[in-house]
């Protein structure tokens, strides 16, 4: 169906691969699934410039890029995902995010019923956020993003476990990085999971100064001169909710950022298991845990947060 022709005035929602999005209930309005192809490659003498369809693999894309001698991507192995969605989510990993390679993203204005191209800088990418999530939320559907990559290519390796790495290949990142979320992360193809279910948030160092006497452990990474990321997954387990059960929701035994479906669970069993975690979270750390996976309702995308006691 062309995207001009769809009945918007009704519930919908879009989807690419689907591994961030968990519906909690039967969906009562349309379900729109981008699967469109096609990668276009502009070289100039500073960069390799692409043209991404939002319905390519996002892994896939980074292993292309890695086969036609075009590294950059190779931090981000592994993401699950649709091309299109990644710029909704800014995704990031090992010390590398999309707006590092953004030049544009094209998609379809429900409100003005035009194709449009927005430039980087309007998507206003932020950690695990853009404007797609808010000014044009339901309003902007992504059908292709355009990527650039740097010729003059430098390894990232200051992050976390790639600091191992002395001068690698970016061959040798990109296999490293699927070692190292293979070992964290669960195959959702053997247990069902959306992968890492809450964000890293971030706190100002008022509040991290106030902690660290009481945790001197906190994992956190500097972020800028006055605030820092703290690891979710370490908050999670600090509150001994590890191998925590909800009807057949659990908090993953191996890497505590991650929820398992074992089956047998309702919409309300994984309401019940994001509350119970964030008002464990709150009440010890004082800390807010967002949900980065997307919850959908009957009707409409839910967001779900406990208010401070």
């Amino acid at each position: 169906m062309q995207l001009q022709h769809c009945d918007f005035t009704q519930p919908f929602v879009v989807l690419g691969g689907g591994s961030n999005t968990l519906f909690l209930a039967d969906f009562s309005g349309e379900v729109l699934q981008i699967a469109n192809l096609g990668i276009e490659i502009n070289e100039n003498d500073e960069a390799f410039n692409l043209h991404v369809s939002a319905g390519e693999n996002w892994h896939q894309l980074v292993r292309f890029t890695l086969d036609n001698a075009m590294p950059g991507l190779e931090n981000l192995a592994l993401i699950p995902g649709l091309c299109g969605a990644a710029p909704v989510q800014n995704i990031g990993a090992y010390g590398v995010e999309l707006k590092d390679f953004l030049q544009y993203v094209d998609g379809f204005n429900i409100e003005t019923k035009q194709f449009e191209r927005l430039s980087a800088s309007e998507c206003q990418l932020a950690y695990r956020d853009s404007i797609f999530k808010h000014a044009l939320k339901d309003k902007f559907i992504i059908t292709a993003i355009g990527l650039s990559l740097t010729k003059v290519w430098q390894p990232r390796c200051e992050y976390g476990p790639l600091k191992a790495l002395s001068d690698a290949s970016a061959e040798q990142i990109f296999e490293q990085v699927i070692k190292i979320r293979s070992s964290k992360l669960p195959d959702p193809t053997k247990i069902a999971n959306a992968g890492s279910f809450f964000k890293n948030p971030i706190i100002e160092h008022t509040q991290l100064n106030a902690l660290l006497p009481q945790f001197p452990e906190l994992v956190y990474y500097p972020v800028d001169s006055e605030t820092v990321k703290v690891a979710a997954g370490w908050l999670i387990e600090q509150c001994d909710l590890k191998g925590f059960r909800i009807a057949g929701i659990e908090v993953n035994p191996l890497q505590a950022l991650v929820l398992l479906n074992h089956g047998q669970s309702t919409g309300q069993d994984v309401i019940a298991m994001i509350n119970t975690i964030q008002t464990k979270v709150y009440r010890q750390f004082k800390i807010q845990l967002q949900h980065e996976v997307r919850l959908i309702g009957d009707s409409q995308e839910l967001t779900i947060e406990v208010a401070p006691c």
